[in-house]
């Protein structure tokens, strides 16, 4: 007799390039505003800003060429970002130890609903209703650290249907990526199966239906996804 009272969901996993094993996923962590030019671009000064972070739920995370457009918007926005998956964690993590946590990287969207985050905003609430929406984060499969390196730098781009619309590289992360580790560790207990979404170039726009989205990041595996 099963212990318990419903059907327990499927654990969340993403596929590792190369290998046949499962990453397992716990949390996913998003950065906001860590390039300065899309910082400008969303209306914010760069300089005068400490890092803050939000949630996607872990079932967002889905290795698809396909993103259903969502109900309930009108003004869906892509952002080119790469992931970070965690094999350990902690607390309060040095950051000259926080690389040594990192699993692997891969290329993602973090896909938004950003009619709906501009009136939360507004109004002063969570951003949940505009970004941890179903399939809202579209990713590769992952590429373990030791195949890549540390990822510091390497151009990170997203087209829309053959036209250039992100172009920037990693090395403009206002908050680098063992910074972003060891920040987050000083406010939650950070463990293997994390996911960090590292932050968007500037450049972000509107998609609509039948749409086709290329983001590639040096070294990792391109992601591909149309819009439906």
């Amino acid at each position: 007799m099963s212990e318990f009272v419903i059907e327990p969901p499927k654990p969340v996993t993403l596929p590792v390039q190369g290998s046949g094993g499962l990453f397992p996923v716990r949390r996913v962590y998003c950065i906001g505003r860590n390039y300065a030019a899309h910082a400008v671009e969303m209306g914010h000064d760069p300089d005068k800003e400490p890092p803050f972070f939000f949630q996607k739920n872990p079932d967002n995370l889905v290795v698809t060429k396909e993103f259903p457009y969502p109900a309930k918007s009108e003004d869906v926005h892509f952002e080119a970002e790469l992931a970070v998956a965690l094999k350990s964690g902690g607390t309060n993590i040095p950051v000259g130890q926080a690389l040594e946590h990192v699993y692997g990287y891969g290329v993602a969207l973090d896909m938004t609903r950003r009619d709906l985050q501009g009136v939360a905003k507004k109004m002063g609430r969570p951003w949940e209703i505009g970004k941890a929406f179903e399939k809202s984060a579209p990713i590769t499969p992952l590429v373990p650290a030791q195949d890549t390196g540390s990822m510091n730098s390497g151009t990170i781009k997203l087209t829309l249907n053959g036209g250039l619309r992100q172009d920037g590289d990693l090395n403009q992360m206002i908050w680098k990526i063992p910074e972003m580790i060891s920040y987050l560790s000083e406010y939650f207990e950070l463990a293997a199966g994390d996911v960090i979404l590292t932050g968007t170039p500037a450049g972000v726009g509107a998609v609509e239906k039948g749409d086709r989205m290329v983001v590639t990041v040096d070294g990792l595996p391109s992601l591909e996804v149309t819009v439906v």
